[in-house]
């Protein structure tokens, strides 16, 4: 499982909001949102960007983002079945993320998907 935590304000998490969307897309139901802000703004986010997965609401102080470690936002954990952290992408990483692709991959007996290419308009890593 892919569990990506983002803030809807954030303008880091609005540039990964389409390929976190691809993420899901490639691996369905293998996708997951924390979202530090309330439920209406995580589903108005959800709708804008045509995000396919749930997010729950992770209010302040962010005892989830807390428990997790998340220092910035985005950042994406792949998770395995047995609960264990298995990769942690901060920020936007487009190596980090595809990364993480080859690893939902394998989790999910899938064939790896590139969720970013080097042409696709977006940098290679920007601070979240």
């Amino acid at each position: 499982m892919a569990v990506v935590f983002y803030k809807v304000t954030c303008p880091v998490c609005q540039m990964s909001a389409p390929k976190f969307a691809r993420l899901q897309q490639a691996y369905p139901g293998r996708v997951a949102g924390v979202g530090e802000d309330p439920p209406e703004k995580l589903s108005a986010f959800k709708d804008r960007f045509g995000l396919g997965f749930e997010s729950v609401e992770d209010a302040s102080p962010y005892p989830v983002s807390d428990a997790y470690g998340v220092e910035v936002v985005p950042t994406t954990f792949l998770v395995d079945d047995g609960g264990v952290v298995q990769d942690v992408v901060e920020s936007w990483d487009r190596d980090g993320l595809n990364r993480l692709s080859a690893g939902l991959a394998q989790m999910a007996g899938a064939d790896p998907v590139t969720i970013s290419e080097a042409d696709d308009g977006l940098p290679s890593f920007r601070p979240g």
